[in-house]
């Protein structure tokens, strides 16, 4: 048995030797996605799409307690549409498939599938917003999107995935950036205490900000390759889209103005993300608060009290069911149970319950958590506290270790050189000063791969002059690689 199980484990590549391996290994194990036959993009398989229910419902729930709608706009976009913000389609053309014909026909004029809705709902609100009485807007839309991307990482970056898309319209300028920021601390707060993922929220700079927008805010999460995603962003559009599109509204004044925009998104990359930051050699360590089963029940013991024991794993079973624990049970005899609980680690389920003959007679059963591999022996009258309890504990540990691992790879430095040093040496972030140019910001970027990952809101150390050209600082800036 003993090989068996080290067979199982050891058909994952060790983060050390090679983390993207790692990672395509892990997600294929576990079972979360495979690939289509259309290139770079994926089939979500049931426990990967669970991940995802789980997340939108919970982002659901807090989009409606804020006063938001959902709605749903067309995948097709006129490509006049995105001539009409020059901005907005400079930045998304390379990534544009078109429609060109349809059903045997040319078409008069092309359609983009959507990569984002800017430019639809913007034609949209034109039509809705006459006066102050219609405003605020507040919509969101779950949807998929399509950006053609050249290089792709099933969940991170695929050519066709899923998310949610707010755009909400204002009256005024205050009261839009109200929207963005209270939209940006959803998402930190969500993806702190529901995936358990410590992020560094802040303004995007110049050059990385969202195309068309005035201000982009995002947060920014270290997976343990040491690299950045962006796992949330929040736009201020400010009036460019509603000068492109029209949307005028009659004010209390019964003057003629522009509405004032956002647009705020977070996608199917937080399961890469989570994916990234808890995984271990194992395999996945999933947060128990969207992990699609957060129990999996494993009887134990000899071929005669079998029946027994089974069957009061059963009742168990309907208990941590009764009391809304996502729980899953494990009765195959011709499996060995060490082979169970080395498939369950991999597949990142938060707590193993273990029950044989001699814990039936004693009236306990042993609890074991896959983060701390803690072995718990509890009262079987006691099981829906205790459990309960032990997914609290767990989802903790998961962010404290995430936490201690960003500020064990999180440096300051103050020249190019010594970023170089660091990039070169070491995984992480850097924090560094910056002048506020795009040379300087180019210059990072193109001698260290290191992109400028936000202007934090937060930060123990303030930067006085720029990496680069040394002059006077006027921002201190988060760099990392990215995916």
């Amino acid at each position: 048995m003993a090989h068996e199980d080290k067979q199982f484990v050891t058909e994952i590549t060790p983060q050390q030797e090679d983390f993207s391996r790692w990672y395509i290994d892990v997600i294929k194990k576990a079972d979360l996605m495979d690939y289509s036959p259309v290139r770079g993009c994926i089939v979500f398989k049931p426990d990967g799409y669970e991940i995802w229910e789980h997340i939108q419902q919970e982002l659901d729930r807090r989009f409606k307690e804020t006063g938001h709608r959902n709605a749903y706009f067309p995948l097709f976009i006129p490509e006049s549409f995105f001539q009409k913000e020059k901005e907005h389609v400079e930045g998304f053309n390379p990534e544009l498939p078109w429609v060109t014909e349809a059903a045997g026909e040319k078409l008069e004029e092309r359609l983009a599938i959507r990569p984002t809705s800017e430019t639809m709902i913007g034609h949209m609100y034109e039509r809705w917003i006459q006066s102050y009485r219609d405003l605020p807007v507040l919509i969101n839309q779950w949807a998929n999107v399509v950006r053609w991307e050249k290089r792709t990482l099933p969940f991170l970056r695929t050519s066709e995935f899923l998310w949610q898309e707010g755009h909400t319209a204002h009256e005024n300028e205050e009261e839009a950036r109200e929207e963005t920021m209270k939209i940006l601390e959803i998402y930190r707060d969500f993806v702190e205490n529901y995936l358990a993922i410590p992020v560094i929220v802040g303004q995007k700079t110049p050059s990385e900000k969202f195309a068309g927008a005035v201000d982009t805010f995002s947060i920014e999460a270290m997976m343990k390759d040491g690299r950045a995603v962006q796992a949330g962003t929040s736009h201020y559009l400010g009036t460019n889209f509603a000068k492109a599109f029209e949307i005028k509204y009659l004010n209390r004044e019964n003057v003629q103005e522009y509405v004032h925009t956002t647009s705020w998104g977070v996608s199917t990359r937080l399961i890469g993300s989570l994916i990234m930051v808890h995984g271990d050699d194992r395999g996945l360590a999933l947060p128990p608060k969207v992990a699609p089963k957060q129990v999996m029940i494993i009887p134990i013991g000899p071929p005669k009290t079998r029946d027994l024991v089974v069957g009061r794993a059963d009742e168990l079973f309907s208990e941590l069911k009764k009391a809304g624990v996502r729980v899953g049970i494990d009765d195959r005899a011709d499996v060995r149970p060490g082979w169970k609980f080395n498939e369950y680690e991999m597949r990142g389920v938060p707590i193993r319950l273990e029950i044989g003959p001699r814990d039936m007679e004693n009236g306990v059963c042993v609890l074991v958590s896959r983060i701390s591999g803690e072995k718990k022996v509890i009262e079987q009258a006691n099981l829906v506290q205790e459990v309960q309890a032990m997914l609290e504990q767990v989802h903790q540990e998961m962010y404290d270790r995430a936490r201690s691992f960003r500020e064990e790879n999180f440096y300051s430095v103050d020249t190019l050189d010594e970023m170089k040093a660091k990039v070169e040496e070491q995984r992480g972030f850097t924090l560094a000063g910056w002048c506020g140019s795009e040379a300087c910001e180019d210059t990072v970027k193109s001698e260290t791969g290191a992109t400028s990952r936000n202007i934090p809101f937060e930060t123990e150390v303030q930067k006085h002059t720029c990496l680069v050209c040394g002059e006077q600082a006027k921002h201190t800036v988060i760099f990392a690689r990215a995916y």
